[in-house]
Formats: C-alpha cells, sequence, structure tokens
C-alpha cells in the first residue's frame, strides 16, 4: 500500500486552521499530528515537504457540465478534458447533471451518464438528475434513484421551448412532496419562463450579445425563487438555488429566508466578477450564458452576500464551446451559452477574499469544498482534512501572484473568460485520493480513475465513509 507523509504544511479545513503533518494510506487519511517524523512511518513512506504551503481539501465544483451535448454539437471539455482543467484548479470532484429522457426511469438515465463519465473522468464525480416532467409512479423513480447514489434532483422554472419545464403547480408540489418523503434535496434553475416568453413577444430591438441581458432580466430569476420557494415553504423542507445571478434574487431569498424557508444558495465566479459589459464588442459571443451576465450592482450585491455568509456554495457551471464555436453566431437566440470555469475557482475566490479582508481561506475552502460536500451528502468523505476521510489534498501557494489567460489555463475552449484577471494563489499539487494528478504544472490524470461518489443525506453531510 502507498503511503505520502505530506509535512510542514499548513492545513486548512473549515473547522481549524494549523501547521501539521498529514498521513496518507492508499486512498485515505491515516493520521494527522503536530510532528510525523520520517522515521516513524513505514520504510518506503514518500516524503512531500510542504514549507510555507496551504493543504486545503481536495475542492467540489458542485455544478458542471463536461461533455454536454447540445443543440447538435458537443461542449469542448470533454470528461477527459474537463478533469484536467479541474486537476489544474485543485478540483477532485464535480457534481456533474444527468438529463432526463422523460421515459420514466430517472436510475436510467443516471446510470446512463455515469457510465459515460466513468470511461473518461480522471477526477471523482457525482451527479445531479434532471426531474423535466411529472409522471404516474414519479415516487417510485425517485426511491429507485435513491438507492442508486443520487439524491438531489434539479428541475427548472424555465426552457418550456426544449420540454424541461413542469408546468402544473401541483404536478411541480409533488415532486417536491416525494423529494421531501425520500429525504432528497431539490435543486432549482430560477427564471420564471412565463415573464421570459412575455419579454419575448414584445421585444424588438436587435438580439445582439448584449440583448440577451434584457430578455432574460433579474425579475425573471427573482419570481422563479419565489415560485419555488413558496412551495418549500409550504412543505417545510429544504430548496437549493443554483447559480444566483442577481441582487433581485438575493432579495428574494432573503424574504423567503424571514419566512422560515431553508436555502441553500449557490453562485458562480461570473456572476460575482464579471458584468454585462462583457456581452458588448466583437468577443461579446464569448461570455453568453443563461442566466445572463448582470450589472455591477448586481456584482456587489453578492460579493457582500458572501462576505456575509448568505451564500453556502460557489461553484462554476462549467460549460465550454470553443471560441469558435461561441463566435459562430452574434445572435443571442443562438450563441452556443456556457463558459468555462472550473481551473480559475480557486485563485478568483482566494484573491477575493484577501482582498476583502473580511473572510480568510477557511472561508474559501467551506464555499468550494465542505460546503458542497456538505450540500450534496458527500461529507466527511469529500470536503474534509481528518482521518478517515478521502485523500484528496491540494497543496496550495497562497501567495502565488499570477495572470489568468488562455496561455495559463487549459481549457480546450481555447479562452478564459477571466482573460487578463491578475490574480493570488494556485494549485502546486493535486491529489485524488492519494494519487497526484497534478504537480508543479505537469497533469498526471488517468482517464477512467475517476469514481462514482454516491450521496448520502444531502443539505446535512451525512454519508457513509467507504
Amino acid at each position: 500500500m502507498k503511503r505520502i507523509l505530506i509535512q510542514n504544511g499548513l492545513l486548512v479545513d473549515t473547522e481549524w486552521t494549523r501547521h501539521a503533518d498529514i498521513l496518507v494510506e492508499g486512498s485515505k487519511i491515516v493520521h494527522i499530528a503536530n510532528k510525523i517524523e520520517a522515521h516513524d512511518v513505514p520504510e518506503g513512506t514518500e516524503i512531500v515537504h510542504a514549507e510555507g504551503m496551504c493543504i486545503l481539501p481536495g475542492l467540489i465544483d458542485a455544478h458542471t457540465h463536461y461533455h454536454l451535448v447540445s443543440r447538435g454539437t458537443v461542449t469542448a471539455d470533454s470528461f477527459a478534458e474537463g478533469s484536467k482543467c479541474a486537476a489544474y484548479g485543485g478540483v477532485t470532484c464535480v457534481v456533474d447533471f444527468a438529463d432526463d429522457d422523460k421515459k420514466g426511469n430517472l436510475l436510467g438515465c443516471t446510470e446512463a451518464r455515469i457510465s459515460a463519465m466513468q470511461e473518461g473522468m480522471a477526477i471523482d464525480f457525482s451527479l445531479h438528475q434532471g426531474v423535466y416532467s411529472y409522471r404516474e409512479g414519479i415516487g417510485g423513480e425517485l426511491e429507485k434513484l435513491k438507492k442508486g447514489g443520487v439524491r438531489v434532483i434539479k428541475i427548472f422554472t424555465t426552457y418550456r421551448n426544449v420540454g424541461y419545464l413542469v408546468e402544473k403547480r401541483d404536478e411541480l408540489k409533488e415532486i417536491f412532496a416525494q423529494c421531501k418523503r425520500l429525504d432528497m434535496l431539490v435543486s432549482v434553475h430560477c427564471e420564471d419562463d412565463g415573464l421570459i416568453e412575455k419579454i419575448n413577444k414584445e421585444y424588438t430591438g436587435p438580439y445582439t450579445p448584449s440583448a440577451h441581458a434584457d430578455l432574460r432580466p433579474s425579475e425573471a430569476e427573482a419570481e422563479g425563487i419565489r415560485f419555488v420557494g413558496e412551495i418549500a415553504g409550504e412543505l417545510k423542507m429544504p430548496l437549493y438555488v443554483v447559480h444566483l445571478s442577481s441582487k433581485a434574487g438575493l432579495e428574494q431569498v432573503r424574504e423567503l429566508r424571514g419566512k422560515g424557508v431553508r436555502i441553500i444558495v449557490e453562485t458562480t465566479p461570473h456572476y460575482l466578477f464579471l458584468n454585462r459589459s462583457k456581452l458588448e464588442g466583437v468577443q461579446g459571443s464569448l461570455y453568453v450564458m443563461t442566466p445572463p451576465l448582470r450589472t455591477t450592482e448586481d456584482n456587489e450585491a453578492l460579493q457582500e452576500a458572501l462576505l456575509n455568509g448568505e451564500i453556502q456554495v460557489v461553484a462554476t457551471d462549467h460549460c465550454s464551446f470553443t471560441k469558435e464555436q461561441k463566435l459562430a453566431s452574434s445572435d443571442c437566440r443562438t450563441i452556443y451559452p456556457g463558459i468555462p470555469g472550473s481551473e480559475e475557482m480557486l485563485p478568483l475566490l482566494n484573491t477575493f477574499a484577501m482582498n476583502s479582508g473580511r473572510i480568510g481561506l477557511q472561508q474559501v475552502v467551506n464555499l468550494l469544498s465542505t460546503g458542497p460536500a456538505k450540500a450534496f451528502g458527500l461529507y466527511p468523505k469529500k470536503g474534509a482534512l481528518r482521518v478517515g476521510s478521502d485523500a484528496d489534498l491540494v497543496i496550495f501557494d497562497s501567495d502565488e501572484a499570477w495572470t489568468l489567460s488562455s496561455e495559463t489555463t487549459h481549457s480546450a475552449s481555447g479562452y478564459t473568460p477571466y482573460e487578463g484577471f491578475a490574480v493570488v494563489g494556485k494549485a502546486v499539487m493535486t491529489y485524488l485520493r492519494g494519487r497526484l494528478i497534478m504537480g508543479d504544472g505537469i497533469y498526471l490524470g488517468i482517464e477512467g480513475n475517476g469514481e462514482f461518489v454516491k450521496q448520502g443525506s444531502p443539505g446535512r453531510g451525512k454519508t457513509v465513509m467507504h
């Protein structure tokens, strides 16, 4: 059994920070102590010197779309290429997405996605399963899904035109009720479809990339949150809001929380740090995603909410198309929506934390690792530095200054939406279950080595350690 002793690093867990040594045997953390001498471990143990470095639990990108087949094409970052981006960014596990074929077999949809991902993933992964319709027997489908290790579903309050929307409130409420019965979490893409359809019907302007932000305004997000939040409140169950993008949406979350609704909020780096000015000019198509980029006022509101602890998870919604795919259209109705982000997540959040002076690296770990692990029922197998947890570790230089660019990042899209951003902090070495998958700028991931991680009780972080 392979053993690794990492010495003299600053261990940064959500619950504690201290200088300590950490011993890994096989795939697990087996010992943490102030000092573990090399002569006290078995001969052949690999010694890693981490002076001046931080040791973080592997990050979890809780919202990705690797190898997404969409609109007759496929995203730039395959499972293998997405894993590579992730490893360079200290991400050792993602929560990806399975479509609902609406044929009455959610577990079959999940199993098909798992099978496809297992061939190419070089990091671990879990899933949220889309549910696009109510049907008789949906409770039984969800029971089987839960037994298969997926306890989080995703629904949409928009995209009626492509068949994602459960239109009848009573049917949607029944899906929610079944999830409550089974201790499953409902995550929601919140944009009100009726409002969006009305705006689009009345719109007479040009369909430039910038128009995307007008056709899907923040009011639609707020109304979508209100709608599902009221259902969750009636049933006294938690709710997970994906990619919160606006001040209006945030205010609706606050109103619902004030009424006692438990809402787990996820936002993304692009809604924190990019605004709709990026949609203007010849490169505007590169920045189209849904929901669209908002205003500086929205950025600032979300940043303040993050600093206040109102946001529990930062994920990326990584859905990358090549520059050529993105720039093939300047019509916001036909531009492929989505951007890369898994690799940039950690340096962006570390830089923001340092510049704020109000939160530290522990809070960054909570947002990018522990928080998502708890929300998706992966904790403490993932998202923690503790004995018995998976040895998913990031050796992180919290002081390295560098610049995000297409030359310094690794997405097959060929670009980063954060081009020219000066950041501080970089993953130096990334370990997946005790195996080095990125070290000193060299990628060492192996396609097919990624494992599907079954979810325990979501929202509270109870899972089986195995």
